[in-house]
């Protein structure tokens, strides 16, 4: 029942977590998803009977993948997360009723996986979602198919030590890499975060950050009228009280570059700017400033690359 072969194995019980059973203030849990028309297929640890908890030593983490058609890198990622030399991993898997051969590669890995499911959905958001009401470790983190861990230690380097108590994000570096693999950058470390730096972009990408689920009972889950910045909104709506961050100087992570935002910058400083004023995080004036400064440098990046 426990193997040291794969960071999701290795601490496995036979004793079911009681949120699977019980109504619970706050964050709903699943066992599974509700069976409906929408149900392609489903499998993993959890269906077997095979559960995960947290202990002090080794808090839960929950790592999720939403993935739709994404067969080119998706079994990389898998290999990235379930070969992890940290303890104590719980993984799901969302898929969006993929006809790719992405469900073929799920199966293939479907023991070292805990849950995983194959079902039409309403998009990414939706699909976030449901990942999170699947999940039970104390902290959730984001990778989408193409993303991925960049080396076997990041989750054991990203936690080594580290007091989490009363932290709600733990937020490490990331890399980000072409549909090829080539780098492009390594962000950087900023070793005391300021809510500030949000007002200009996205600055803890969800590849390298870790939410404790706390926050998801407190702001509610993703929005769904967001096409390319879910994320962003959710961590938005806490900005007047914006709760602790722990950065760690680990570049855990890759972020691959051919996502559903690639080459769509235009739109995403849009939804940017809409997110921003729902959520009055500023004020009207500051807000015009800083999306027309966006604009602006946008302009002039994309000049300077025509011109070469």
């Amino acid at each position: 029942m426990t193997t040291p072969d794969y960071s999701t194995t290795r601490s496995l019980t036979r004793e079911k977590p009681a949120c699977f059973d019980s109504l619970t203030v706050g964050l709903p849990t699943w066992l599974k998803t509700p069976d409906s028309e929408h149900k392609i297929d489903e499998g993993g640890l959890r269906l077997q009977g095979l559960y995960k908890s947290s202990s002090e030593d080794y808090p839960l983490i929950t790592i999720v993948t939403v993935v739709y058609n994404g067969v080119a890198f998706l079994e990389d990622t898998i290999k990235s997360i379930i070969e992890q030399t940290y303890e104590n991993v719980e993984y799901v898997i969302v898929d969006g009723g993929s006809n790719d051969g992405s469900v073929d590669i799920i199966k293939k890995y479907e023991y070292a996986i805990d849950y995983w499911v194959s079902e039409k959905d309403n998009g990414i958001s939706d699909a976030f979602n449901k990942a999170i009401k699947l999940s039970t470790g104390v902290y959730i983190n984001f990778q989408g198919d193409g993303d991925g861990f960049c080396c076997r230690n990041s989750l054991k380097d990203v936690f080594f030590d580290l007091n989490t108590e009363q932290v709600m994000f733990v937020s490490a570096r990331i890399q980000r890499i072409t549909g090829n693999g080539e780098i492009i950058y390594n962000s950087k470390f900023i070793s005391s975060f300021k809510k500030r730096y949000l007002l200009f972009k996205m600055s803890m990408p969800h590849q390298g950050l870790f939410t404790h689920r706390e926050y998801f009972s407190k702001y509610g889950l993703f929005a769904l009228d967001n096409k390319f910045c879910m994320d962003y909104e959710h961590l938005l709506r806490s900005y007047k009280y914006f709760p602790k961050v722990v950065t760690v100087n680990v570049v855990a992570a890759y972020w691959r570059s051919d996502g559903i935002g690639n080459g769509k910058t235009l739109e995403v400083l849009q939804e940017y700017d809409k997110i921003k004023r729902k959520n009055r995080v500023a004020s009207p004036v500051l807000l015009y400033i800083i999306h027309y400064w966006s604009l602006f440098k946008f302009i002039v990046k994309k000049g300077l690359t025509l011109g070469k």
